[in-house]
């Protein structure tokens, strides 16, 4: 018997997804509408959220199985974010953006004021603070320093540690991470207003002296050797960085350096963003401990904005007010955003004042604190 018209569209509105939708998947569908809202609306870190946003909407949408690993004894194959995942879960593409990261950054600042690697180091603070809050929350050592590792400022250093010790957060840790980095500047003035005084935000600071080109050849060997026979964990995030630095400084790989800075990082980019974002299923992300990873990522964000502050106001002292304290609050690794804030800040208090390029040298000493503070905790907790 022939089915009618009616019969034909119930059959399949029963078979589609609309019907098992269940309210879990409608709010991170929501959700993610939202987090792709804050991507093109608000321009958020959109090169991250945007791709992060619609991995979250296709996660939730039922029966795409876009993140389902094959069957056993089957020879179906799995969902294709299933196997492009394979590059977070194996930590490659945290790896690859640090290589083009390297070929896109300056450590010109850094080399020219040394003392800029202490403001990078104490702009972890918020690391150290997380995780002990974390673990007098009842989240285990290996939860605890995932969550810590936030309060560094640095996406793919917080997703390659988050994989190695709890990948069950990696979906809360990710947009809470990339969500906060967008969001700093909006925590950071507050916090910088509050610890310091508008006589040390006026401070001018004096030109920063040239450096040549043989230090910044040297540079990232010597940091490479050092960092990596110190903490060897650390090797594929400080090794990638310093190779992509040497592609940019050397000057005799150009091809190579503009396909890691352009390219190689947008592609890895849309792959890790998508990927990362479809972890967010509605039964693994729809948790109280969500909640309580994305309150602990703002104090880690936080606390790490005021270590950097308070060195910054030490170092202000003892240089006989020669370094304005607003450069400390660079110490986050999220270039080259935290030093822009420090510069709009430093402008407010005095038009003329010009602290970008003195606040870029924690900025990028951030970058490898953060790396470092993630070798330490994978050294102490990893399997």
């Amino acid at each position: 018997m022939s089915m009618t018209f009616k019969d034909t569209i119930m059959k399949i509105l029963s078979e589609s997804g609309f019907a098992t939708l269940t309210w879990q998947q409608i709010v991170m569908i929501a959700v993610a509408c939202l987090l792709i809202y804050l991507a093109i609306g608000k321009k958020f870190e959109p090169l991250l959220l945007l791709p992060i946003a619609f991995g979250v909407l296709l996660a939730n949408l039922p029966f795409t199985g876009i993140m389902s690993p094959p069957l056993e004894n089957s020879t179906e194959p799995g969902g294709l974010l299933y196997y492009l995942y394979m590059g977070v879960k194996l930590g490659i593409y945290p790896s690859l953006i640090f290589l083009g990261i390297g070929a896109m950054t300056d450590f010109g600042p850094l080399i020219a004021r040394p003392s800029s690697l202490f403001l990078g180091a104490a702009a972890q603070l918020g690391v150290v603070i997380a995780f002990i809050i974390a673990t007098a929350l009842g989240f285990s050592p290996q939860e605890a320093a995932s969550i810590g590792i936030i309060g560094g400022a640095d996406g793919p250093t917080a997703i390659y540690l988050t994989t190695k010790l709890a990948p069950q957060l990696l979906p809360a840790i990710a947009i809470a991470a990339y969500s906060y980095m967008a969001l700093i500047p909006l925590i950071q003035p507050p916090i910088m207003k509050l610890l310091t005084t508008k006589k040390e935000r006026e401070i001018k600071m004096e030109q920063l002296r040239e450096v040549s080109k043989l230090e910044k050849i040297v540079f990232p060997i010597v940091v490479t050797i050092f960092t990596v026979l110190l903490l060897p964990t650390v090797a594929p995030l400080i090794g990638m960085l310093m190779l992509g630095n040497l592609f940019k400084e050397s000057g005799v790989v150009d091809r190579l350096s503009n396909t890691a800075q352009n390219g190689l990082i947008n592609v890895v980019t849309i792959f890790l963003g998508t990927t990362v974002g479809a972890t967010a299923a509605a039964e693994t992300f729809l948790r109280p401990e969500t909640l309580k990873i994305i309150a602990l990522g703002l104090t880690a964000f936080a606390f790490s904005t005021a270590g950097g502050l308070l060195l910054g106001k030490l170092m202000c002292v003892m240089s006989g007010g020669k370094i304005n304290p607003l450069i400390g609050s660079a110490g986050v690794s999220a270039v080259p955003m935290a030093a822009r804030v420090s510069q709009v800040e430093g402008r407010k208090a005095n038009p003329s004042n010009f602290l970008l390029m003195h606040a870029m040298g924690p900025n990028v000493a951030g970058v490898i604190g953060s790396a470092v503070a993630a070798g330490v905790l994978l050294a102490m907790f990893g399997k």
